[in-house]
C-alpha cells in the first residue's frame, strides 16, 4: 500500500471544512441558553453527517481503502470517547456547572483537544517511523486501557472531588482564585473582584492581583487535563488502524468536534446502550493483538495474518453492532 501523505486539496478541504463547522457552532450557540436533548441530539447528527461527508470525499476523489481506514478510526475514537464524556460529568457535577456553563466549557475544552490531538497524531506517527519496536509499546497501553475497562468495578466507584484534583492546584499557585462564578467569564479583573467582594461580605479575595481566575476557568483545567490522559489512550489505538497522520488526525478531530453535542444525550446512551463498553473492550484488546503481531513481524519476522483496510473497519463495525443488539436484547435490570 503506498502512503497516503498530505494531499493538498484534501489538507485544504478538512481544515476548511472544520473552520466553518467551528464558526457556525459558534454563532448557534453565542447565546447562553440550556440545551435540550433534541437539539443536542439535531447537533450529534450534523456532526456525523459532516464526518461520512468526508469519507466520501475520500473514497470519490481517492480511493476505498484510504476512506474505510479513515472511517474505522473515526467509529473506533468515537466509541472510545463515551468512557471519557462520563469523566467530564463527574467534573460537571464536582463543580456544581449548571448546563448553559457546560456548553461554553466543553466548546473551548474541545477546541484545546484538537491542538493537543494534533501534538500526540504527530509524535505518535514519527515514533512508528522511528523504529518498529513503539507497536510493542503502544500494544501494552492499549491493553492496559482495555484491563482497566474489565476490571473497573462500577459499584464501589464514587464521583472523584475533582475541585481538587493535582491540576487545580497548580492553577492556584499560578493565578488566585475568585471563590464564585461571574456569569460565563473564566477570567476576572482586580475591580470586577473586588467589587463582587464588596457586595457580599462572605467573600474573600487570598491576595491582590490583577486577574482572578473563576470556577469556571478551574472546571476548564479539568475538562482539559483529562482529556491529555485519554489522549494517552485512544491515539494509539487510532494510529493502530492507519499510520497516515492526516487520516488519523482528521478521525479524531470529526469524533472531538461531535463530543460536545454527544455529552447531552449521553445520559440517555448509557441507560440503554448497557453492553456497549463491553464491545469497547473487546476492540481494544484486538488492537493490542493487531499491534503486537504487526511489531513482531517486522522486528522478528513473524508470520501474522494482515488485516486490510476493509477487515479492520468490518471488525469495529461488527463488535460495535454486537455490543448495541446485546444492549437492545439483554437489557440491564434495575
Amino acid at each position: 500500500m503506498t502512503h497516503f501523505g498530505f494531499p493538498p486539496d484534501a489538507v485544504l478541504i478538512f481544515f476548511a471544512v472544520i473552520a466553518l463547522s467551528v464558526i457556525t457552532d459558534l454563532l448557534a450557540h453565542r447565546r447562553a441558553k440550556a440545551i435540550t436533548v433534541r437539539g443536542a441530539s439535531l447537533w450529534t447528527a450534523f456532526w456525523v453527517a459532516l464526518a461520512l461527508g468526508f469519507y466520501a470525499f475520500l473514497w470519490l476523489r481517492f480511493d476505498r481503502q484510504w476512506a474505510d481506514l479513515y472511517l474505522a478510526g473515526y467509529v473506533l475514537e468515537e466509541s472510545l470517547s463515551i468512557d471519557n464524556l462520563m469523566v467530564f460529568m463527574a467534573i460537571f457535577a464536582s463543580f456544581g456547572i449548571r448546563d448553559t456553563l457546560q456548553h461554553r466549557i466543553l466548546y473551548w475544552g474541545i477546541l484545546g483537544a484538537m491542538v493537543f490531538r494534533a501534538v500526540f497524531v504527530a509524535a505518535g506517527t514519527e515514533l512508528f517511523q522511528l523504529t518498529p519496536w513503539v507497536g510493542f509499546i503502544f500494544a501494552a497501553i492499549v491493553a492496559w486501557s482495555g484491563w482497566k475497562m474489565l476490571t473497573r468495578d462500577e459499584a464501589a466507584e464514587t464521583v472523584e472531588d475533582y475541585t481538587h484534583h493535582w491540576s487545580l492546584r497548580l492553577t492556584a499557585r499560578l493565578l488566585p482564585v475568585f471563590p464564585r462564578l461571574d456569569g460565563e467569564r473564566f477570567l476576572i479583573g482586580r475591580a470586577r473582584a473586588r467589587a463582587l467582594a464588596a457586595s457580599d461580605p462572605t467573600l474573600r479575595l487570598s491576595r491582590d492581583s490583577a486577574l482572578y481566575a473563576t470556577p469556571a476557568l478551574l472546571c476548564l483545567v479539568a475538562i482539559e487535563t483529562s482529556d491529555v490522559m485519554f489522549a494517552f489512550d485512544s491515539v494509539p489505538a487510532v494510529i493502530a488502524v492507519t499510520h497516515e497522520p492526516l487520516l488519523v488526525y482528521a478521525a479524531m478531530i470529526f469524533a472531538v468536534l461531535g463530543l460536545r453535542s454527544l455529552y447531552f444525550v449521553l445520559a440517555a446512551l448509557t441507560r440503554v446502550l448497557v453492553h456497549l463498553e463491553k464491545a469497547v473492550i473487546a476492540l481494544l484488546f484486538f488492537i493490542a493483538a493487531k499491534l503486537s503481531m504487526e511489531a513482531g513481524e517486522q522486528v522478528f519476522g513473524w508470520s501474522v495474518p494482515h488485516f486490510g483496510p476493509g477487515t479492520s473497519l468490518g471488525v469495529v463495525m461488527l463488535t460495535l453492532g454486537v455490543g448495541i443488539g446485546a444492549s437492545l436484547v439483554w437489557p440491564r435490570r434495575q
